[in-house]
């Protein structure tokens, strides 16, 4: 029973769920960037270069079991055997990456501004030039070497 309660422990503590919860929302925040450059970046600039559709670009390395080496997408390659250099997938891949970098320097960006210090207050306290020990700002006599301080 103690390795049961030690693995409670462990589970339940703020680290373990903390990133299960990052696993998880991760996850589905990478099903929705893919979608992103799947369905709404990558049809744009498929217009912009005539059409091109990076996801269904490659090179024949070697041709298929029939001796075709001539393709119109990947699928059909793949299906006749043909060992293929999918650059187009990578191209895709990249900039899915980018993006996803992108949104989390963002995100990181805006938590670090919140967790910034609020300008900084007046000082309330002061060293004193004898003896360097900190004092109150208004003193008019060091309460440790009893130096005479101007106000």
């Amino acid at each position: 029973m103690k390795i049961w309660k030690e693995f409670k422990e462990f589970a339940v503590k703020g680290n373990a769920l903390d990133l299960a919860i990052g696993v998880i929302i991760g996850a589905a925040f990478g099903s929705i960037v893919s979608s992103l450059v799947k369905d709404i970046i990558m049809p744009p600039i498929s217009v912009l270069t005539g059409g091109l559709d990076f996801s269904n670009k490659f090179i024949v390395l070697k041709a298929g079991k029939d001796g075709a080496s001539s393709f119109t997408n990947i699928a059909d390659a793949m299906k006749a055997g043909a060992v293929t250099w999918n650059y187009g997938i990578f191209v895709t891949l990249l900039i899915n990456f980018l993006i996803v970098a992108f949104a989390v320097f963002m995100l990181v960006r805006a938590i670090n501004k919140m967790k910034r210090p609020s300008p900084k207050a007046d000082p309330v306290v002061k060293d004193c030039p004898a003896c360097t020990m900190s004092i109150p700002i208004k003193a008019r006599r060091c309460p440790h070497c009893t130096t005479e301080l101007s106000v």
